[in-house]
């Protein structure tokens, strides 16, 4: 088995709050994260899958595909863009980057998951300091 990741960028702005707590309640949970005028991250995204090489090419999957069903699927949506009002596949759901993880492998793994292909990892680093994973 060989595991494959492609790596890429985006921007977005998200609030974590829970609209039935107090201001000071979700501020306390949340801190900064809370701000009623947003705030904003750099995220970096990382995309693992995983399968055996193809006879007739050596890859797992083409890098270059998968770069690009990653950008069609998710980043268009996503990119520069604030998760909690423009992101359909957000509404409804807190925000935080583990949310936003599990969000983006359901949006991936029909475009991702053909000829003996699986999706492995979806890493996604909010900050220098904070990521999360999932396996599905």
């Amino acid at each position: 088995m060989i595991y494959l990741t492609r790596v890429e960028h985006f921007n977005a702005a998200h609030k974590l709050y829970n609209p039935e707590w107090s201001a000071e309640k979700n501020f306390e949970v949340f801190s900064k994260c809370s701000n009623p005028n947003w705030h904003g991250h750099n995220y970096e995204l990382h995309v693992t899958v995983k399968g055996e090489p193809n006879p007739q090419t050596g890859f797992v999957y083409n890098a270059k595909e998968l770069s690009q069903i990653i950008k069609d699927v998710v980043l268009e949506k996503i990119d520069h863009r604030n998760l909690n009002l423009d992101v359909d596949f957000m509404e409804g759901k807190f925000t935080s980057a583990e949310n936003l993880a599990i969000g983006i492998w359901d949006q991936l793994k029909p475009h991702i998951e053909k000829d003996g292909v699986q999706m492995h990892c979806i890493k996604l680093l909010e900050t220098r300091n904070i990521y999360v994973e999932y396996y599905g």
